[in-house]
């Protein structure tokens, strides 16, 4: 038994390979930020900000992979997290204090067989988020933001939320035993993600409004009471996102795919992750960019339209509608960002229907994987891409799937029993039988036909 490392002694840290000294940056004016807005905006141009790092030379990129793939076997809780184990590229926290963590991200990279050739390719890949400790993506961005809210000394965070935020956000909170408040759209949240709000004690408020409205409401509450704000417009949440992309490479072994695809609802899961393929670039990790491209459902794509409308100079909101609920936004707090993404990568930006949601979702179902109506956005976009020959059929694709098929289990439930609808070799309702193994060997017998 090796004895030198204890579940409290973490791998070492190393000084000299750390990315740089984090600060504050307007991405509107440029400006350094020592003392932003309680809404993280800048206090000059009222512009989103980032972390951003001044580099004292090159770190040793070697020393950096090496560390990070050691921290795999320490028994010590940052290094179990797939987030704090890249530490060297994130915030440092004090000494004082270790991270809020739930053993957050290492989530697994799934072959997609079925849904490749159903999309023209020749490989699949999905990087799948919805295996995070509370079923979504949003855990690597909580894990960093929630932190630093108990390292700034609040006892209060809260957020607005279509239902994977405030789930992943009432975890940590409870795990740190702080308290939370979450605002949800009223008759707009999968009953999935709202049982966890409840089931993590945060205080849950049903506001008669959509997600931009809950959001208004937020803006105001953080104002009057000391509350730290915890939607992705804090850029903490998006340091811990951006590892998403330092761990899909590492896997990778540093060789970047031709495409990533992913969900587009708030926008800033895609800005997280330009962010660490940027980041990964300038450190001489990964040899080139990939294209990223971002899906949206077409009856909440206020991104789609910027870039065909206004080639991403401005956005419109929009009245948000779609199943999908995690990207039911109608108007994307982080969408400079993402339009950023888009050009740096050269990504496609791309709407889907609501049949073709749920056909792609049922797809990366019959390929043992599944995932939320969200996450299936980004196999409908495939498609299209390929259709209109902006993937070719040998380039390699990875799709992020960003929620577990178990956040929206009425929707599943809600396609599977619709036998008018069409396309039944995917549809797989129960089917009632007597109780008795004739019956069941019967229909095995016409299965078989």
């Amino acid at each position: 038994m090796n004895t030198n490392i204890t579940a409290e002694t973490p791998v070492t840290h190393a000084p000299d390979a750390t990315i740089g000294v984090p600060y504050l940056r307007c991405i509107g004016c440029d400006a350094d930020v020592a003392a932003p807005t309680e809404d993280f905006a800048c206090p000059a141009c009222a512009d989103r900000l980032e972390v951003a790092y001044r580099r004292h030379g090159a770190p040793d990129v070697d020393l950096l992979k090496t560390l990070w793939h050691a921290r795999k076997l320490s028994p010590a809780p940052r290094d179990l997290s797939g987030v704090w184990r890249f530490r060297e590229a994130l915030p440092i926290l004090p000494a004082a204090f270790e991270p809020v963590t739930l053993r957050e991200g290492n989530t697994p990279i799934y072959p997609l067989v079925r849904c490749a050739r159903s999309a023209g390719v020749d490989a699949l890949f999905a990087k799948h988020q919805g295996m995070n400790p509370t079923g979504s993506f949003k855990d690597t961005g909580m894990t960093t933001a929630l932190s630093m809210a108990r390292v700034k000394g609040f006892q209060w965070v809260g957020c607005a939320s279509t239902g994977n935020t405030s789930a992943s956000m009432a975890a940590y909170a409870a795990h740190a035993s702080m308290r939370a408040l979450v605002l949800i759209p009223e008759g707009k949240i999968a009953w999935g993600k709202l049982s966890q709000s409840l089931d993590y004690a945060a205080i849950t408020c049903q506001l008669k409004t959509d997600f931009d409205g809950c959001v208004r409401v937020l803006g105001e509450v953080i104002r009057r009471f000391p509350l730290y704000l915890l939607n992705s417009v804090n850029p903490y949440r998006l340091e811990g996102q951006k590892t998403t992309a330092y761990e899909m490479m590492e896997q990778l072994s540093w060789e970047p795919p031709d495409h990533v695809i992913v969900p587009g609802g708030n926008l800033g899961n895609s800005s997280a992750l330009g962010k660490g393929f940027r980041e990964m670039l300038a450190l001489g990790l990964i040899p080139r960019l990939p294209r990223l491209s971002i899906i949206q459902a077409s009856g909440a794509n206020p991104l789609v339209r910027s870039m065909k409308e206004f080639s991403g100079e401005r956005i419109q909101p929009v009245r948000a509608e779609t199943r999908a609920t995690a990207i039911r936004i109608g108007n994307p707090a982080s969408w400079k960002k993402a339009v950023a993404v888009l050009r740096e990568t050269g990504g496609a930006c791309e709407d889907v229907s609501e049949e073709e949601i749920a056909i792609a979702k049922a797809e990366i179902g019959a390929d043992g994987v599944g995932c939320e109506p969200a996450s299936a956005v980004t196999l409908a976009g495939l498609k299209l891409l390929v259709r209109s020959g902006f993937v070719k059929r040998g380039e390699s694709v990875l799709l992020v799937l960003t929620g577990h098929c178990l956040k929206d289990p009425e929707y599943t439930m809600d396609f599977h029993r619709d036998a008018a609808a069409g396309h039944p070799s995917l549809r797989k309702p129960p089917v009632l039988l007597d109780a008795d193994p004739a019956s069941v060997i019967g229909l095995l017998n016409r299965m078989e036909m």
